[in-house]
């Protein structure tokens, strides 16, 4: 309760442009340690100041800091007082309260720190601030690039600064330190101060008056109007007993601390696949997300925050009626701020802290630290009577909310705010199930068939014609070519034939030799008695109308035929010849076919008597069956299967052995034999 000697801030020496500043926003009478700090920070003392958390220790240094600047001229832009915090969210807090006491005076107050756009806060120290709250990091860099000047400096404050002084921002204040003039005004506040701070603290101050408000003792205690409940619970049924927690009867704001980035973003995501309205703050976050988080918290569109220590230090939010430590706190400064989120400015507030089976020995150096009578916890668990009979709980709560109780509009209908953000994009981990995007469906994969690199419908076996019965008695004419067709004709052509040497040969030896027409007869005695019809330069082709008609037989063989220049002059002598086809790959009447008009435009063919039968008059060797051709991947090998010639009847093949013993028997039964006849 607040116990004040003294009615108005008037009466401690503050301005009436304060003071009704003050009363105007419903401030009237001033906290112990109101009482006790302001009339020594305005005489310019040096101060280090505790108390207990939620007890007005911003507006103990805010007022004495605002009135020893004095009102802002237009002459003056460097700034002359200087707050630092440990955290962002702390450094917004403190600035509108220093706002909010500045009212009438005018004082131009600026907030610097990390995660936002350098530029807005360069303009507004161009055109000329008097009080910068910031963090330690953020005001380095802007004074490294002199865009802050702090040689004017006249009162200096450290928030929270048992956190300021440990290991983690104490080379940073050292800096700071070295850039503001050595005589000024220091003052220290936080909730807790240990002993090796304060001997610390001695060194950057000027005969400090140290200040404790209704502290005894040295260190600092719970705020007497929490109500503190300690359990030891089993880590796979925390979030169980949290759920059942949080459906209370008058449960209002509620603040769930966690030890690790992980754990906050764990507890999050499952409390909102439960139904409740909640949301994280950790540092992985961005800016805009944590302070999103904070506003939708203070608005009421949520009603659950999960956040780390960063939290824990001067957040002041009202409504806030429970706090549970979801993990227990490593130190009893931890806890004290903690639970100092609750219970703040007289009200009452309820703390639960959970502690788990190996972190007794923990809580017990804790619970001694402070006083608490809680060295051994209840043993407990989500089905525990005591569980409902003390928080309140109705009968028969289950750890998902009803939907009829979901009334919250969510952390998505707060609109988060674009500040310029710096550094790598951070996005939140326990995203809702709404936020999260569905992965596009992937395409079929389209699958090709190549061979040899090349497509299939590219490379495909071109299917070679069907055997043409040309009829002896067609007369066909030779056919035209162009000029760059007889020339790609008389360059050489690789073939895939065994005997494409003897072609070669042939065709040689029949362009040198005469040319005489050739007669097509049935035998020799017809041949003799018909007459020429018509020159036979290019019997080898028919018309479409034959070719269809006829009926079409498919060979293959290993036997190269002839160029198409001996086809033309080899004719059938006999019936078998009569009946015989000729076969030719494509490859051959394409090398063959532009060789014909060469001759015919040389020489014009005269007749002449018919020659005797050569020996290209033969008739070919009757069709064998070539194996079939397996065309591999790689041009440059060919592999033939070979044909399966075993039948039914075949015998078993003997082995080895059962050849030596016929052998030997023959040859015995061989010897004997001779011997006998000689005898008889």
């Amino acid at each position: 309760m607040r116990q004040a000697t003294l009615t108005t801030f008037r009466d401690l020496g503050v301005t009436p442009e304060i003071a009704d500043a003050l009363e105007t926003e419903g401030i009237v009478t001033p906290f112990p340690i109101q009482e006790m700090a302001l009339p020594l920070a305005l005489s310019g003392q040096d101060l280090i100041g505790q108390a207990r958390t939620g007890t007005g220790k911003t507006y103990a240094f805010g007022i004495a800091m605002l009135q020893s600047i004095g009102k802002p001229r237009k002459n003056r832009k460097k700034p002359r007082g200087l707050v630092i915090v440990p955290t962002r969210e702390l450094a917004t807090q403190v600035s509108e309260d220093l706002v909010t006491a500045a009212g009438k005076l005018g004082s131009r107050v600026l907030t610097v720190y990390g995660g936002r756009a350098y530029e807005p806060q360069i303009e507004a120290l161009k055109a000329g601030v008097d009080v910068i709250v910031g963090t330690p990091g953020r005001l380095l860099d802007l004074v490294k690039q002199k865009h802050l000047d702090l040689s004017q400096i006249t009162s200096l404050v450290l928030d929270e600064a048992d956190r300021m002084l440990d290991l983690g921002f104490l080379p940073d204040i050292e800096r700071i330190f070295k850039l503001i003039p050595a005589e000024r005004q220091t003052m220290l506040f936080s909730a807790t101060m240990p002993g090796e701070i304060v001997a610390l603290s001695r060194k950057y101050l000027n005969r400090p008056t140290h200040v404790r408000a209704e502290h005894e003792s040295g260190e600092g205690e719970a705020t007497p109007q929490v109500r503190q409940i300690v359990w030891r619970t089993h880590r796979m049924d925390k979030i169980e007993i949290l759920a059942r927690l949080l459906q209370a009867d008058g449960r209002g704001l509620t603040m769930v601390f966690c030890e690790t980035k992980r754990a906050c973003d764990m507890v999050a995501e499952q409390l909102d696949t439960r139904g409740f309205a909640v949301a994280a703050v950790h540092g992985d976050l961005g800016q805009g997300q944590r302070e999103q988080a904070l506003r939708a918290f203070r608005n009421g569109k949520i009603d659950v925050l999960v956040a780390t220590d960063v939290a824990a230090r001067g957040i002041d939010i009202d409504d806030v009626t429970h706090v549970v430590n979801y993990d227990c706190p490593t130190e009893d400064k931890t806890y004290v701020h903690r639970i100092g989120r609750t219970g703040r400015a007289g009200r009452t507030g309820i703390a639960v802290t959970f502690v788990e089976w190996e972190e007794l020995t923990r809580w017990k150096m804790i619970n001694q630290m402070l006083g608490l009578d809680f060295a051994e916890p209840e043993e407990t668990y989500s089905t525990s009577p005591h569980v409902y009979s003390e928080l309140s709980i109705p009968e028969g709560t289950k750890g998902v909310l009803p939907h009829a109780a979901r009334s919250r509009a969510g952390l998505s209908a707060e609109r988060i705010e674009d500040l310029g953000e710096t550094g790598r994009t951070r996005t939140r981990g326990g995203r809702r199930r709404d936020e999260r995007e569905e992965r596009p469906a992937r395409t079929p994969r389209q699958r090709r068939r190549t061979r040899g690199g090349k497509e299939l419908a590219e490379t495909a076996p071109v299917e070679r014609p069907e055997v043409e019965l040309v009829d002896a008695k067609t007369e066909e004419t030779p056919a035209i070519f162009t000029a760059d067709e007889i020339q790609a004709a008389g360059e050489p052509r690789r073939t895939r034939t065994r005997r494409g040497a003897a072609s070669s040969a042939i065709e040689q030896a029949l362009a040198d030799a005469p040319e005489a027409p050739v007669k097509r007869t049935r035998s020799r005695k017809a041949a003799a008695e018909e007459p020429a019809e018509a020159p036979a330069a290019t019997a080898r082709t028919t018309s479409e109308e034959e070719v269809a008609q006829a009926p079409a037989k498919r060979t293959r063989t290993r036997r190269a035929a002839a160029p198409a220049e001996a086809e033309t002059q080899v004719e059938a002598t006999t019936d078998a010849v009569e009946t015989a086809t000729t076969t030719v790959t494509e490859r051959e009447h394409q090398a063959a076919a532009p060789a014909q008009p060469a001759r015919a435009q040389s020489a014009p063919v005269q007749p002449a008597p018919v020659p005797e039968p050569s020996f290209l008059s033969t008739p070919p060797p009757p069709a064998r069956r070539e194996p079939e051709r397996i065309i591999p991947p790689s041009p440059f090998t060919v592999i033939f299967q070979s044909p399966d010639l075993a039948t039914d009847d075949d015998d078993i093949a003997p082995s080895a052995a059962t050849e030596r013993k016929q052998q030997r028997r023959q040859s015995r039964g061989g010897g004997g034999g001779g011997n006998r006849r000689r005898a008889g």
